[in-house]
């Protein structure tokens, strides 16, 4: 993504302006990544469209109402900006993905994957094969995308137990940019979906919307 294109979609998110970006009219899209490998891809299917309505009503973003799906070696991934993947169990990404997957990255898109337990292994696996020379690591609380408009002094909220383990977001910074985040031990999905799926505290689900909104606004402005 250019920087001219993408100051026009930073325009076109939070302004509203009319214009065409992609072939698509002022609504941007953002999609949720389906991946091979075994694991659940459609996990938590509430979570993307309770997320871009609260940044609408929260952020005034002007995201479409329902994401988008798409596969790792699919250039229509190139359309959206920001691709959300989560589940359980194993990811496999095959030559042509890992090499889509790395273009799509290096040219402006961001990837956010999160944990729905049991995801970590390979998502770390196939990680290392679209950046082989890259680590995941641990962004410290000091990192702009837990100081937008909402301040997380201590990190990612802890959301869902899993292993009693500290919630970690773990990045690749590609030029200064994060490129791809992993949140872990959190289970930010799962807070933003339905309170009937889950039964989460409304306390809860609101930090899990809020760290959502930071996500999605450090997106859209670097």
């Amino acid at each position: 993504m250019g920087n001219v294109l993408k100051i026009l979609l930073v325009v076109a998110i939070f302004v509203g302006l009319p214009f065409l970006l992609w072939g698509q009219s002022t609504k941007v899209r953002i999609a949720l990544l389906k991946y091979k490998g075994g694991g659940d891809w459609y996990a938590n299917p509430t979570a993307l469209p309770n997320l871009i309505r609260f940044c609408n009503e929260n952020l005034h973003t002007n995201l479409a109402d329902e994401p988008a799906t798409v596969e790792p070696g699919s250039r229509e991934i190139f359309n959206y900006p920001y691709v959300h993947m989560t589940g359980h169990g194993n990811i496999s990404f095959s030559p042509v993905e890992v090499q889509n997957m790395r273009e799509y990255l290096l040219s402006g898109g961001f990837l956010h994957a999160d944990d729905n337990y049991g995801l970590a292994e390979s998502f770390r696996r196939e990680m290392k094969k679209v950046f082989p020379d890259d680590e995941l690591k641990e962004l410290s609380w000091e990192h702009p995308i837990f100081n937008q408009k909402y301040k997380f002094k201590s990190g990612l909220p802890k959301i869902h137990e899993h292993d009693a383990k500290r919630p970690q977001a773990f990045g690749i910074i590609k030029d200064g940019r994060l490129v791809v985040l992993f949140t872990y031990e959190t289970d930010l999905g799962d807070g933003w979906e339905d309170q009937e799926v889950h039964n989460d505290p409304e306390e809860k689900r609101l930090q899990a919307l809020q760290m959502g909104a930071n996500i999605i606004s450090y997106v859209f402005t670097n």
